[in-house]
């Protein structure tokens, strides 16, 4: 997810493409998100104590509601900053690295979040499969930049008609998603 992340950083930079600056947002969450649910995985393994008599467990249900309200948050970052590109334009440049990097992306979290999934099933774990049903959707985001940023640069060089109004539109649809 580091990797990634920065990846989607630099290139949403390189390019100036919200889509993939708000994938490189929603990435960023997803670190949290996984930081929080790697510790509350480790905090529920603890045995029942004084204080909790029945045991850790439902901190993975705090871990997974934390990570929903980080999603709604991003959302509504990567809506605003759609919206106004989208009103008032995007310039784009440089759609090969963005379609190479979010095809890479959405490879990479598809393999990621099976792995996890099964491990979420072996384990009994909520926190692990409400990350894994994130990094599934992460898998749909991904692809939908990669089509979008591939279309744009498809009516640019054979077509020659300028989409990059798809850009916003795209991050709008992330956010949505």
């Amino acid at each position: 997810n580091t990797c990634l992340t920065a990846g989607k950083l630099v290139t949403g930079l390189l390019t100036g493409s919200v889509s993939i600056l708000s994938e490189a947002a929603h990435s960023g969450m997803d670190l949290i998100a996984a930081g929080i649910a790697t510790f509350s995985v480790h905090a529920a393994d603890r045995p029942p104590d004084q204080s909790h008599p029945y045991g850790h467990e439902k901190i993975e249900n705090v871990s997974a509601v934390i990570e929903g309200l980080l999603i709604f948050g991003a959302a509504a970052w990567i809506t605003y900053e759609a919206s106004h590109k989208l009103v008032h334009g995007v310039e784009l440049q440089h759609l090969g690295y963005g379609s190479l990097v979010m095809a890479l992306s959405a490879v990479t979290n598809l393999v990621v979040a099976s792995l996890l999934k099964r491990c979420a099933i072996r384990n009994r774990s909520v926190a692990l499969e409400a990350d894994a049903a994130h990094l599934y959707t992460d898998v749909y985001t991904s692809l939908g930049v990669f089509l979008g940023l591939l279309s744009i640069a498809v009516g640019r060089r054979f077509f020659h008609i300028e989409l990059a109004w798809l850009d916003p539109l795209i991050a709008i649809g992330v956010a949505l998603l």
